[in-house]
């Protein structure tokens, strides 16, 4: 961060309170945040100041993570049974001043009610001079999953970016490690690897100044870890590159501080926050998306928006539908080859009161309807209106969501035997509650909270090109995924 604001920032902090919910509830005011950590089930963010933000399900955010030492920007890593965090002393312009320092300190958990919490003293690693072309602020860790090597990047608009190797058991800089310069015009780096590249995340832009901050994530990427980092169109970061992943979008302005967790393979978020949510008076905000890859570039997603939806098949392009007769359009007789001008006149779509009395003969003893998968007719028994459960809680990053036929409360709803159904009315029921994510190919996974009387994880699955069911997730076969168009 350009810390040339950190002490208006300081007041600001202080003076914080909860606000209505927009993306998150609880509490999720933040800046600069770390790399979000998962620790004896409960998810955990620092930021500048002290201190950070902590949830028990990645929805509902509340403060009462612990981070000594105050300082700017910090990040938090776990290795092996500890968590590594690095912050910095100062730097960043403060007070006109390019003199800082980045340090290291594990704890055994970040649950601050355990036995086990505790930090060690903090341990410095890389340092700026007054007269240096690079701030030590803004540090980013990374274990190198190829070879185990540890790194730091840290550094600011007012200089080079730079990355120094650490010692992955003790945290401490490995002795004789000159620091490499890998980019500028950015800050708040942070490095992640996939398929065999190395890709360099920088937060572009200016801060600090609320909807007025510039703020956006660039990457770029290199086959070394010490770069050189160029971007899709062959410019260096050394150089100004960077290709864009995320912007100001939805009423909130500023992502910076790019973080990155992995679900499971297929399902990736980004962590970030926003400088200011126009919803929450302006403040700094936690900020998660889905992280979606596209030709090899990390680009962010983005959250699911209440609205009215075909639920499209991947496998094959048809669409989740009650399992009522067909509704036909009332027509008469026309030759194609014989065009009457004087008969251009619009078609009237079926509605759902045209056809919801009809649907009471596909009705069991306890009004449940079936759903089945076919040809998109954009009928009323196809279209599903997706939106937040009130009071529902959520996961890492959103809110379950109820399903609904559009205009109707019947909702999608898992069943004991691990199928699909829909019940007449939506009562709030587990087995009615979906989590619905965006993977990183950009389709969705749409899972029930829980199947009633069955352990594990089920996702909604084409087991055939016209048959819905519930199995475990596989995002290597397409009977898994879904499109969802407005």
């Amino acid at each position: 961060m350009k810390s040339t604001y950190i002490a208006s920032l300081a007041l600001i902090v202080a003076g914080f309170t909860s606000i209505e919910a927009q993306q998150f509830t609880g509490d999720p005011f933040i800046h600069d945040p770390a790399t979000i950590a998962f620790c004896d089930g409960k998810y955990y963010t620092f930021g500048t100041g002290e201190n950070g933000i902590m949830s028990a399900d990645g929805w509902h955010w509340e403060t009462g993570a612990i981070r000594p030492g105050r300082g700017a920007a910090p990040d938090v890593l776990k290795i092996g049974d500890r968590y590594l965090v690095a912050y910095s002393s100062t730097g960043g312009g403060l007070g006109g001043t390019h003199s800082g320092k980045i340090l290291t300190m594990w704890t055994k958990t970040l649950d601050p009610k355990s036995p086990d919490f505790g930090y060690t003293q903090a341990m410095p690693v890389a340092e700026s001079l007054d007269d240096e072309d690079c701030d030590a602020i803004d540090a980013g860790l990374f274990l190198d999953p190829k070879d185990g090597r540890l790194w730091v990047t840290y550094g600011t608009y007012f200089g080079f970016i730079r990355i120094v190797e650490l010692d992955p058991e003790t945290g401490l800089r490995v002795e004789g490690n000159e620091a490499v310069n890998i980019a500028i015009d950015c800050e708040a780096t942070d490095l992640i690897y996939k398929d065999g590249w190395y890709y360099l995340l920088g937060t572009h832009g200016t801060c600090c100044d609320g909807a007025n901050s510039t703020y956006n994530i660039v990457v770029g990427r290199s086959r070394k870890v010490t770069g050189p980092y160029v971007d899709n169109m062959g410019r260096d970061m050394l150089q100004g590159g960077g290709k864009m992943v995320l912007a100001a979008h939805d009423k909130v302005y500023g992502p910076g501080h790019f973080g990155r967790y992995i679900e499971e393979p297929g399902v990736e978020k980004m962590s970030c926050h926003y400088e200011a949510d126009m919803d929450r008076g302006g403040y700094s905000v936690l900020g998660i998306v889905p992280l979606l890859w596209q030709n090899g570039w990390p680009v962010g997603g983005q959250n699911l928006k209440d609205g009215t939806y075909e639920i499209e098949s991947v496998r094959r392009g048809y669409a989740l539908e009650l399992s009522v007769d067909f509704t036909r359009v009332k027509r008469e007789f026309r030759a194609f080859w014989n065009i009457d001008k004087t008969q251009l006149k619009p078609i009237a779509m079926p509605t759902l009161a045209d056809v919801e009395a009809d649907w009471k003969s596909a009705e069991d003893a306890e009004g449940k309807i079936a759903v089945r998968i076919g040809d998109y007719m954009m009928r009323p028994n196809q279209k599903w209106t997706i939106t937040a459960a009130e009071g529902a809680g959520g996961y890492l990053g959103a809110p379950y969501y109820k399903i609904i036929i559009e205009g109707t409360q019947r909702a999608l709803a898992a069943t004991a035997n691990g199928e699909l159904t829909t019940v007449s009315n939506f009562s709030g029921a587990d087995e009615q509650l979906w989590r619905i994510e965006q993977l990183t190919d950009g389709s969705y996974r749409i899972m029930p909270k829980s199947v009633p009387g069955r352990e594990g994880a089920f996702c909604l699955t084409s087991s055939g090109d016209s048959t819905p069911t519930l199995a475990p997730f596989d995002f290597k076969s397409d009977n898994c995924k879904w499109n969802l168009k407005l």
